[in-house]
């Protein structure tokens, strides 16, 4: 008589998650220690689940050699098979999906925010481009905005307050517009690009030669306005930080610091920002963590609850 292999405990699904978070991600993994026991563990469960969904659709390793991938379409159907099936509480066997089965199963997560995820790699394996600022927005909500909403409802937030679930969204878009600044050329290297088309026209920047020596100057008024444009989000997530614990505030802060730094380098990079990856030191996140501890006490005073900017893009309602 056979029997089917035992699942690994929960135990083993978090070290998995933490190992995953410690290579795919120092800034995060260096976040996630402020966080509170429970919501550490769920913090790296989520991860897991993400960074595994983004390593399959770039036929990367954690995050690391990406690589054209000639089979999207059929990557982009085994990530949605197994992501309904943890959702729906059934064993799927692969510790990344286990761990959202398990996050899904501890907290109110919504399952449309897991869907709206994966849309974001649907887009990338129609190999999408954003036309607009506004396309640039919706792709930046679905690969990392609804990541913030995700994390949110981690942290205690109710999946129905949809004003802080705003303010978390918004530092994910902060987070993907730094990103994409800091990644355009490793982008480029794989066929991809997410400035903006009409960005690119603007600058009379022929397409696909953005990255030529004649344009670096051109592009960087571009990665310019996408740290200014992750500024203004990363300022108005900052709000929402007082409707956190004090150890999620911290958490919430000190990446939103790191991050935002990131953004403010490839600026000041001007066309050389490209020429070596653009990170934040060890000494440089100590920093920044320290800082966001006395900003996360002073929260109420320092953040007080104003309107959020009616301007600034908002998430789809579900």
């Amino acid at each position: 008589m056979s029997h089917a292999p035992a699942l690994p405990t929960r135990a083993a699904i978090v070290t998995a998650a933490r190992d995953s978070i410690a290579r795919g991600s120092k800034s995060f993994a260096a976040a996630s220690t402020l966080f509170g026991p429970a919501t550490r563990e769920r913090a790296w469960l989520l991860y897991a689940w993400c960074r595994a969904c983004d390593d399959i659709a770039d036929g990367q390793d954690h995050g690391h050699d990406m690589s054209v991938v000639n089979d999207a379409p059929e990557r982009l159907v085994r990530m949605r098979a197994l992501t309904e099936a943890a959702l729906a509480g059934e064993p799927v066997g692969e510790p990344a999906f286990e761990a959202l089965r398990i996050v899904a199963a501890e907290t109110r997560l919504p399952h449309g925010f897991a869907r709206d995820l994966i849309e974001g790699f649907a887009l990338d394996a129609r190999d999408w481009r954003p036309r607009s600022e506004a396309d640039l927005y919706k792709y930046c909500y679905h690969v990392a905005g609804v990541v913030g909403c995700m994390m949110a409802v981690i942290m205690g937030v109710s999946p129905n307050d949809d004003a802080t679930l705003d303010r978390a969204c918004d530092l994910g878009m902060a987070f993907q517009l730094a990103n994409i600044a800091r990644d355009i050329e490793e982008d480029d290297r794989v066929g991809r690009c997410y400035v903006p088309e009409d960005w690119l026209v603007e600058m009379d920047i022929p397409p696909g030669q953005h990255m030529k020596p004649p344009f670096r100057r051109r592009l960087a008024v571009l990665a310019r306005r996408l740290a200014d444009r992750a500024a203004l989000f990363e300022a108005s997530s900052r709000i929402g930080t007082t409707k956190l614990d004090l150890r999620s505030a911290w958490a919430v802060l000190s990446a939103a610091g790191i991050y935002g730094a990131i953004g403010r380098k490839v600026a000041e990079g001007g066309e050389h920002a490209w020429d070596h990856r653009v990170t934040t030191s060890k000494a440089a996140k100590i920093g920044f963590i320290s800082r966001a501890l006395a900003e996360a006490m002073q929260r109420h005073r320092l953040y007080p609850d104003v309107p959020r900017d009616p301007e600034l893009w908002t998430r789809p309602r579900p």
